[in-house]
């Protein structure tokens, strides 16, 4: 079964991997743009995980999801980049972990080189490749974009060596986990988190996709350390996580995006 054109984003509004426009907006005009989906209910994380997995069950490829998601986070860092007066500054510099989140990070890294930005794009895991089918297809693709460098992290000493000029980035992105954790952070995402943590204190905005690392989607219990970020973009509706005190004290602005999850998936 395919889902017919439109389905599940109000008026057929165009998707963001299917918007060439999303580029050229500003913060607020991809708030406003996409202010469908954050005016919908909240949900938990494991509300998200069914309604994601019954849309691939209705016909929509988990592929074509993370391409909506990336696409949607290539904007929010390019006007972020912009609106702190970096986007001229240096690399936007993409810290991915091994499962989809860091896959959606990865095909951010792909949109923003494409539209001119350099990019350094980090597998941060002890893997050489990503996790998971998507996020490793668009780990690959990155090798044939001039303007990616690639770099596997496996380590906490990779890390340190990446935080010695994390001043000079335009962005870091946060696409480590994308749901939280419970317990200490295990290397290297502890480090990578850290890495997150400098880079704020250095006057670089952090975007954080999905949630900031260390903060649970559906509690919004924090770990420690925890990412701290400028601007949380998550999708398809808001999370619970993020609007309790303590997700929003690290989440930032939080903006929604919609990413094609038709609403005969979504029961909530």
């Amino acid at each position: 079964m395919t889902t017919r054109p439109g389905a599940g984003r109000p008026g057929g509004a165009r998707l963001p991997a299917d918007d060439p426009a999303l580029l050229t907006l500003d913060l607020d005009a991809l708030a406003a743009r996409w202010s469908d989906a954050a005016g919908r209910l909240p949900m938990t994380a494991a509300e998200m995980t069914g309604a994601d997995a019954r849309a691939q069950r209705l016909g929509v490829a988990g592929g074509r999801l993370m391409e909506h998601a990336g696409a949607a986070v290539a904007a929010v860092a390019r006007a972020l980049a912009a609106a702190a007066g970096r986007l001229d500054r240096g690399p936007v510099l993409v810290l991915c972990g091994p499962g989809n989140n860091g896959g959606d990070g990865l095909v951010a890294a792909r949109r923003l080189a494409r539209a001119g930005q350099p990019v350094i794009a980090v597998l941060v895991s002890a893997d050489p490749r990503p996790g998971t089918p998507d996020a490793a297809k668009n780990w690959d693709r990155l090798a044939s974009e001039p303007r990616v460098e690639r770099i596997h992290a496996g380590a906490a000493r990779d890390l340190t060596v990446l935080a010695q000029g994390v001043d000079r980035a335009a962005v870091v992105l946060d696409a480590l986990l994308g749901t939280g954790v419970r317990g200490a952070l295990r290397e290297p995402i502890r480090s990578a988190v850290e890495l997150c943590l400098r880079a704020r204190a250095a006057g670089v905005p952090v975007l954080a996709v999905d949630t900031p690392t260390a903060c649970d989607l559906t509690s919004g219990e924090l770990s420690d350390p925890v990412v701290r970020a400028d601007v949380t973009i998550t999708f398809h509706r808001p999370r619970t996580g993020l609007r309790t005190r303590r997700g929003a004290s690290v989440a930032g602005r939080v903006l929604v995006a919609p990413i094609g999850i038709p609403v005969e998936a979504d029961r909530g």
